[in-house]
């Protein structure tokens, strides 16, 4: 099967921001790029029809500009345009399967927004089988952040419990493609006990940023050894995970989190940190779905 990194289009300055990007991921890792547009009022192909009573035309002329912008920009990369009669959450689920990853545009909305405008983009996180990078028009007019020690990189959040594999592959690779750095950030709260009258227990911080450091070495020792040529950094934050990983992203080139993949009865959700990367990072976010 062609490997093929996919890109949803709804004609919004967000998703074509999300294909400049995916385009360009696209030549990084020598894979076909596919556009996709699911508007579930297609007409079927072909319809031989003028332009003022076709009623596929406006999405045919998003897909050819589309495809024309990206293609003068990248004249060695192949692009194919899909024009789908479906609805978007299911076409984009099902187009994820088939993908290297999936990339959208996104608002970055608060809470209250995303609840109105941002549920296509979130449902399809939530749900679908392959990694979905959610890209924001303008994301890159950041700042560097210290971990990265200047621009770019890409970041990774780790737990440090449970499988992060998947989440790890991911990340190495787009390191590694990208030639940037890559900073595993770690973030863990300070325990009600380590608090005292005047300060924070320097003794319980030491223990805690020790076991930090311990942990996150065993997670990412054979890691660097099947990339050598990726430098890797460390981010160690006592703070509540979801701040550390959205501090740490500032001025990223690509932001890196994990979602499990949850089965009925639970149905499919995001974690805090997922959730706050999502609306609060300024740099694309990839969400990798991982056991």
């Amino acid at each position: 099967m062609e490997r093929v990194l996919t890109v949803g289009l709804d004609g919004s300055p967000e998703s074509l921001a999300a294909a400049h990007w995916a385009a360009d991921e696209a030549e990084r890792r020598s894979l076909t790029l596919r556009l996709v547009h699911a508007w579930p009022l297609l007409a079927p192909e072909p319809t031989h029809l003028p332009a003022e009573v076709d009623q596929n035309y406006w999405a045919k002329r998003l897909m050819h500009n589309a495809q024309a912008e990206l293609q003068a920009r990248h004249p060695g990369l192949t692009v194919v345009g899909n024009l789908v009669a479906d609805d978007a959450q299911n076409a984009l689920l099902h187009v994820a399967s088939e993908s290297e990853m999936l990339v959208l545009g996104s608002r970055g909305l608060t809470p209250v927004e995303s609840y109105f405008f941002g549920d296509i983009s979130m449902f399809v996180v939530a749900r679908a089988e392959r990694p979905v990078v959610l890209v924001r028009a303008g994301s890159r007019e950041e700042e560097p952040s210290p971990e990265a020690g200047g621009p770019g990189g890409v970041v990774v959040a780790l737990k440090l419990h449970g499988p992060c594999d998947d989440l790890l592959e991911f990340a190495f690779t787009t390191a590694a493609a990208r030639g940037v750095p890559l900073v595993a950030v770690h973030g863990r709260s300070v325990p009600l006990h380590a608090h005292t009258p005047w300060g924070m227990d320097h003794g319980v911080t030491l223990e805690i940023e020790q076991d930090m450091q311990k942990g996150l070495s065993q997670v990412l020792h054979p890691w660097r050894e099947k990339f050598p040529g990726v430098v890797v950094a460390d981010a160690l934050r006592l703070e509540s995970p979801a701040k550390a990983v959205v501090g740490a992203a500032k001025g990223a080139d690509l932001l890196v989190v994990g979602r499990r993949k949850h089965h009925p009865p639970m149905g499919p959700r995001l974690g805090p940190v997922a959730q706050a990367a999502l609306h609060h990072a300024r740099c694309p976010v990839a969400v990798v779905p991982h056991d």
